[in-house]
């Protein structure tokens, strides 16, 4: 308290003491013990109102020792559990974090990860993936703007995700612990295989594979791709200490339609401690035919390179680029993209009319918007010639099909010509038009059906800048070439629409996520937010069947069917309701990429130990791997000096106890007949 409040204390002693003295003490004939009594609690009353207005506040102050974190993080996936390291990691954990030095310098925390990143202290080293990466991002998350040494228990393989190497920040040393034989056997492995998912009937698909060696000695090796029948591919590989790798590039035919499933091993006579990681098996669908598609243009543009790319990037498109007056046949194409299209697009517009083919049609600057008002009847145009940037805005509730934001309203904007356009009919809008970030309620990307024929409009030129832009964002052209994609499956198709839509692979390898989506649509062909979705799986082999309920998410409902064996599946998909329902099949691959390690990797984390500043152990090096975390002077502990303040009496209390004392008075008072 402050020497004010001290002395305000000490006038509300006098006063109060004042008060009742001069009231019942002053002129009283006698001083009895009633009079006594009846002062001391005026005094009491007196001095708690004094005492509420002054409000005297203690202040305490205390010191408190904040430690550095340590985080220690156990590597949990299964590859330690392969490679017989379960109990040193277990070892060198409770060693670790059982140190009582450790412990009264460092603030350790423990983390586990495999496919997830979790704060534990439980490991049953049964993950399914390694994903390094995430744990610089989530240690990030955990310990913000803090400096703080991490050990890392790891036979250090990875499974997914980014490089580690290039992850993790170096202004935080980390400090790995490998756990693992690191003694380098002979082992043959299939490193990678690359395969495309669909191939056409009576073609061939390319398979290129990856090959990897490590051992001191010469070694004759054969490869061999096989299907459940036969062989279809053999071939002789000679490996040496100087020649560790070796990439094999074939061409399989495509014999039968449906799913093929083959198997790519590589074998010698000499003996390796782990043959898991020899083989591979992979899945091929072969299709009945290609779809084809044809871009039409009068000008030249990297639009139509971007969208060639992106739409041939499913294998089962091809797609020609044509001027107007170099089409001949256009009855062989399942839909016509009309890339800006002017006066001389009239003849194509009239082959396409006869023909029933469906079309997309993108505008731009050089488009003849007067053509287009006479040659179609969906939209009026009123445009001008000056041009205008549009950005987008994704629409959640469009329903012709599954399609997931992408990061549109990230994406640069279209370039248009800047006017009115106004629907003629009924139009679904994917995404719509904005201007300096003002929405417009004008569409940018749109659908129209109309007497089973289908209709796409790209209002803006340079959307090659948004397969860029996906690429930066994502790392890949992946999501913005399904999204071409998805638009040229939807136009592709004058089938009859259906009201339950289902997408799924038709196989999956053994730990990945297996998710299927399904959309079910009333009878106005509006999406069903209220329907009851379920779906049966049976193994065809096993005969076990599990039911599961498919869950809401947007404008789709989705299951996830993850802990499935590999083998052969058969699904039903049914609407409760109305029993509608979908059966088809897929295929789970078996394939534990955690089993295909034999060493760990230590090279790879010594690189990592020594590009963030700190130092690669083993699991015989824990007590030198303790002296260095507590001699490390860049990790001190920090004093802090927390300041509370408080009331002297809370108000609360003041209160109840002057009332109490007032009460007496008057009651005592009362009961003397001194009222």
């Amino acid at each position: 308290m402050t020497t004010s409040t001290v002395l305000l204390i000490i006038l509300s002693l006098i006063v109060a003491g004042g008060l009742s003295f001069f009231q019942y003490l002053f002129k009283a004939k006698s001083k009895s013990k009633l009079n006594l009594f009846l002062a001391l609690l005026r005094f009491l009353a007196v001095f708690g109102i004094l005492l509420l207005l002054i409000n005297p506040i203690i202040t305490k102050n205390t010191l408190e020792v904040v430690k550095p974190p340590l985080a220690i993080v156990v590597d949990n996936s299964s590859s330690i559990n392969h490679l017989k390291a379960t109990q040193a990691t277990s070892n060198v954990y409770q060693f670790l974090a059982n140190n009582k030095a450790i412990v009264e310098k460092f603030n350790v925390q423990t983390y586990r990860f495999d496919a997830d990143f979790q704060v534990s202290n439980l490991f049953d080293f049964k993950g399914k993936q390694t994903k390094f990466d995430l744990i610089p991002n989530q240690l990030k998350n955990y310990h913000r703007n803090q400096t703080f040494p991490t050990v890392i228990i790891t036979d250090g393989n990875q499974t997914s995700g980014n490089d580690y190497n290039y992850s993790f920040d170096s202004n935080n040393k980390i400090f790995p612990v490998v756990v693992g034989d690191t003694t380098e056997v002979l082992d043959l492995k299939i490193e990678q295989l690359n395969v495309n998912k669909y191939a056409f009937y009576k073609n061939q698909f390319p398979v290129e594979v990856f090959v990897n060696y490590s051992g001191d000695k010469n070694v004759k090796a054969e490869l061999t791709i096989a299907t459940k029948n036969s062989i279809t591919h053999k071939q002789k590989i000679i490996f040496s200490p100087t020649k560790r790798n070796e990439t094999v590039s074939v061409l399989l035919p495509a014999n039968r339609v449906g799913v093929q499933v083959f198997k790519a091993t590589i074998s010698s006579v000499e003996k390796e401690k782990n043959t898991y990681n020899n083989t591979k098996n992979f899945a091929v669908e072969v299709l009945n035919q290609q779809t084809k598609i044809l871009i039409v243009s009068d000008v030249s543009h990297p639009d139509i390179a971007a969208l060639k790319r992106a739409i041939e990037s499913n294998k089962q498109r091809k797609v020609s680029i044509a001027r107007p007056k170099e089409i001949s046949k256009i009855e062989e194409y399942a839909v016509c993209i009309l890339y800006q299209p002017n006066a001389s697009f009239a003849a194509v517009l009239n082959q396409i009319k006869k023909a029933g083919i469906n079309t997309f049609t993108i505008t731009g600057m050089d488009t003849d918007f007067s053509f287009l008002n006479q040659n179609q009847s969906f939209f009026e145009f009123k445009m001008s010639g000056q041009p205008e940037d549009f950005t987008t805005s994704f629409n959640p509730q469009f329903n012709l099909f599954a399609m997931e934001d992408i990061g549109f309203e990230n994406f640069p904007p279209l370039e248009n010509p800047f006017g009115k356009i106004i629907p003629k009919t009924a139009v679904s809008v994917l995404l719509s038009a904005k201007i300096r970030g003002i929405e417009t309620d004008a569409p940018l990307l749109c659908f129209i059906e109309n007497f089973g024929k289908r209709t796409a409009f790209l209002f803006g030129e340079n959307s090659w800048k948004w397969r860029m832009q996906s690429a930066i964002d994502q790392q890949s052209f992946d999501k913005y070439d399904v999204f071409i994609d998805k638009i040229i499956q939807y136009l592709a198709t004058n089938s009859t629409k259906k009201a339950l839509v289902v997408q799924h692979e038709r196989f999956y390898n053994s730990g990945e996520s297996i998710m299927l989506n399904a959309q079910f649509f009333n009878k106005n062909y509006e999406f069903d937010e209220k329907a009851h979705l379920t779906i049966s799986v049976q193994n065809t082999i096993t005969k076990e069947r599990k039911n599961y309920d498919l869950l809401k998410s947007n404008a789709s409902y989705k299951v996830n069917l993850d802990g499935l064996v590999a083998g052969h599946y058969s699904f039903v998909i049914k609407e409760l309701n109305t029993n509608t329902s979908y059966s088809s099949a897929f295929e789970i691959l078996d394939f534990d990429i955690e089993k295909q390690f034999v060493n760990a990797n230590a090279v790879k984390l010594g690189y990592l130990a020594q590009r963030t500043g700190g130092k690669l152990f083993y699991p015989n090096q824990m007590q030198q791997l303790v002296d260095m975390l507590l001699n490390d002077e860049a990790y001190p502990s920090i004093q802090k000096k927390n300041t509370t303040r408080s009331p002297l009496i809370e108000w609360y209390w003041l209160l109840i106890l002057i009332v109490g004392f007032l009460s007496t008075e008057w009651f005592v008072r009362k009961y003397n007949g001194l009222l």
